[in-house]
């Protein structure tokens, strides 16, 4: 995290600061709703048990912070105490009632989990997309507001084309920032798919993946179809489901070349040690 925050949050973040002369109030739980513009969707469980257990020990010790809503109130800064005193059975929590704007709610709630570093690359993906819709920001604009370089901007933004599986595993932490950025080049859907399946099960480092990205650019031009003659081929339905069986058995990408009655079978490695495995499969089988 760029130590420089944008201008624009730098006005804000100390207005999240409880004063001496702030007024305290009791907010009830049933009146408060979280922060609409959260970009954090998941919250750990063993933390907040945690934090429940202090709190039922020592109360709460920094009020959150709020803002006025129709029926009732909206959390600005605090969701993790709001759900720790939930689990406490706890009917209020101590607040100061701030007034924010949308926008700087959104800005507040993004910089935050920046500053701790909770979201994942995909939920800051979608952070970043949700504040530049609702605000018709530029990625130059939101840059600046949170001290990233555009580029930085643009390279999360990529990962949102990745398909839905994908995009769960980086979530998951299966797969790193690293090997999604490298996945997001790849125009092939079915690519992506092989690649990514690959990286999870033989614990691909990002190196290793972008190496077998870099073996599937190196396919003599010959031996490229155009998309023309792609769609216009026909295929056995019996070809493809012996491919389907062949890619389950090896793991890998199977493409079976037929010519007539005779053609060849090609299995995809992608670097050495996915040779090495590929060969101790067909040894086993001969």
């Amino acid at each position: 995290m760029s130590k420089r925050l944008g201008r624009g949050l730098d006005a804000l973040i100390p207005s999240l600061s409880v004063q001496e002369d702030d007024k305290v109030v009791e907010v009830s739980l049933s009146q408060l709703r979280p922060n609409p513009y959260q970009p954090r969707k998941t919250f750990d469980e063993d933390a907040i048990k945690e934090l429940a257990e202090s709190i039922k020990q020592h109360g709460i010790i920094q009020p959150i912070i709020v803002r006025s809503v129709v029926k009732g109130y909206e959390i600005i800064a605090g969701e993790r105490r709001f759900r720790a005193s939930q689990l406490c059975g706890n009917p209020t929590i101590p607040a100061v009632v701030r007034n924010f704007s949308d926008q700087q709610v959104m800005e507040i709630a993004l910089i935050e989990n920046l500053q701790r570093e909770d979201l994942n690359a995909i939920e800051l993906a979608i952070a970043y997309q949700s504040i530049m819709e609702k605000f018709s920001l530029t990625q130059e604009e939101l840059s600046m507001k949170v001290g990233k370089s555009r580029s930085h901007i643009a390279n999360f933004l990529r990962l949102l084309t990745l398909p839905a599986e994908i995009k769960e595993n980086v979530s998951r932490g299966t797969l790193s920032m690293g090997h999604a950025r490298a996945l997001a080049g790849l125009k092939d859907e079915v690519q992506k798919q092989e690649l990514a399946r690959l990286s999870i099960e033989q614990e691909w480092s990002v190196r290793e993946l972008e190496e077998a990205i870099q073996n599937l650019d190196r396919k003599p031009a010959a031996e490229q179809e155009t998309p023309a003659a792609q769609r216009n081929k026909k295929r056995d339905p019996y070809i493809e489901q012996v491919e389907e069986s062949l890619r389950e058995r090896f793991k890998t990408t199977v493409k079976i070349k037929q010519q007539k009655d005779k053609g060849r079978i090609e299995l995809l490695y992608y670097n050495k040690q996915d040779l090495e495995r590929l060969l101790e499969l067909l040894e086993k089988m001969a």
